[in-house]
């Protein structure tokens, strides 16, 4: 058969197609792989950066257009580095010339002021408010204002371990919430358009780039040992029992979540730190929990299996036995080997642990008593910004889902939980034999993107404040928002107790 040249031609273009096309789909799972590598690549040096100290003059982490994050293929490094940093620049101490005070119903109120206050207690840098986004009415001769005792979910009060001072003191541990300038105005224009209808309940909008959410665990210093004192930071609180008289206490941080919006990540990032003095971490491998000295939250001893760490017919079913479920964050299996699950590892258990050790070799203040337990994000990689929050309204309630395929988003310490907050919500099994990867507690099994009473869905409703805030904004009043969340509390309970 005799062969035309344009036969050939057309032959040798069709070739040349599928060897590009070859040439591209290698290129591709090249890069991917390459991504994959940069992402997971164990850090071989500090990880601590050289600004960030002295304390007194950490910088704000940069997390907006050209920062670590802005950027198609992320490192796990970044968001552990981010987390560190903005909770020094949070806690580095302010120096007060005057006398700090704020303005309420025309009138200046003085605060207390010790001979610093860290920035986050700066009523000019963030704000008080209540878990309704309400401003915190703050009193005089305190730093802040104390009465919300409330645990994350259904769960009770918590109780500090009487043995952890001379005279058998047994205290409650309360709550603050604070919140970023940027996340306040943020949220009233939202609450304002959705409550208008000028923005629908169903929407993708999403809190901008440096809004902040703190919750902050605080206890009296009476519960603490003399002696142990000075490795907390304290100050004067304006605390109340009964929400009605406040008497101004000496109180210690305990532990802080720190919750911020960066690029390409609506979902915020969830962070938490706790005092090193607070509870050991479950040894999966020898199935126990066991401290041959008092802690605040931990009796001298040694327990096996979950009491300590559920709520039981009104209090702990294991008084002064709470613990650490997981080091970091970072899930075990049975005989202590690290569980299968979205986030590789060890590569996200190291990292934390190299900054943990590098900032408290550089910390000279009180703040290197206290630790990184890691956060948590969703894997936004190569998404635009109407692709990420399009996913979070997609995946609804499991956006915390953390088992090993391709579905999963949930990255970092995919059970994340601080031993102050998340207490009695580490996991929503009845027994820790039951604890499998697809049935992981995490800060997304209850923040997602569920409206509380309309089940609409927004990027917005993560925040439970903003939610809460958006009923009062509708007319709902304090007591109707509060079965409103509590009911939502129980459903979610047993949404993931099912899993």
């Amino acid at each position: 058969m005799k062969l035309t040249s344009k036969f050939i031609l057309n032959t040798l273009l069709i070739m040349s197609i599928v060897f590009l096309n070859s040439c591209k789909k290698k290129e591709k799972e090249a890069e991917k792989k390459d991504e994959e590598v940069a992402y997971n690549k164990t850090a071989t040096q500090s990880l601590c950066e050289s600004d960030w100290f002295p304390h007194t003059q950490t910088p704000a982490p940069s997390e907006g257009k050209g920062s670590p994050f802005d950027v198609s293929s992320t490192t796990n490094a970044i968001f552990h580095q981010w987390s560190w940093q903005k909770f020094l620049w949070l806690t580095k101490p302010e120096y007060q010339i005057e006398k700090l005070a704020v303005k309420q119903e025309g009138k200046e109120v003085p605060l207390y002021v010790g001979e610093t206050l860290p920035l986050f207690l700066n009523p000019k840098k963030m704000h008080q408010v209540t878990a309704h986004m309400q401003d915190v009415k703050q009193k005089e001769g305190a730093a802040l204002v104390l009465v919300d005792t409330a645990q994350a979910g259904s769960g009770g009060t918590l109780k500090t371990n009487p043995g952890y001072n001379e005279d058998g003191v047994l205290e409650t541990v309360f709550y603050s919430i604070h919140i970023s300038p940027t996340m306040r105005e943020a949220s009233r224009k939202y609450r304002d358009s959705i409550v208008s209808g000028t923005l629908s309940g169903n929407n993708q909008a999403s809190f901008p780039v440096g809004s902040l959410e703190l919750k902050v665990s605080w206890t009296p210093v009476t519960a603490i040992a003399e002696e142990e004192i000075g490795n907390y930071y304290t100050t004067v609180a304006a605390l109340s029992r009964d929400g009605e008289i406040y008497t101004n206490t000496e109180v210690a941080l305990l532990g802080m979540h720190v919750v911020g919006i960066v690029e390409n990540h609506p979902e915020f990032i969830w962070a938490t730190f706790e005092h090193d003095d607070l509870a050991p971490n479950y040894n999966w491998k020898d199935n126990n929990a066991t401290s041959s000295t008092n802690k605040l939250l931990f009796a001298e001893g040694t327990t096996t299996g979950i009491d300590g760490i559920v709520w039981s017919s009104g209090s702990a079913k294991l008084p002064y036995k709470a613990y650490d479920l997981f080091k970091y964050g970072v899930p075990r299996d049975s005989v202590g080997n690290f569980m299968n699950t979205s986030q590789s590892e060890p590569i996200n258990f190291d990292n934390i642990d190299n900054l943990n050790t590098c900032v408290k070799e550089s910390l000279t203040d009180v703040w290197k008593n206290y630790f990184y337990n890691g956060s948590l994000w969703i894997d936004t990689d190569g998404l635009t910004a109407e692709e990420q929050t399009a996913t979070i309204n997609s995946l609804g309630g499991n956006i915390g889902n953390a088992t090993p395929d391709s579905t999963s988003v949930a990255r970092g310490s995919v059970n994340c939980a601080n031993v102050t907050m998340e207490t009695y919500t580490q996991t929503f099994k009845s027994s820790l034999k039951d604890i499998e990867a697809d049935n992981l507690a995490n800060c997304f099994s209850c923040h997602n993107a569920v409206n509380f009473s309309t089940n609409k869905k927004s990027p917005l409703y993560i925040s439970h404040v903003f939610n809460a805030y958006l009923l009062r904004g509708e007319g709902k009043t304090f007591n109707e928002v509060e079965a409103i969340k509590a009911k939502q509390e129980v459903e979610d309970f047993m949404r993931n107790s099912l899993k």
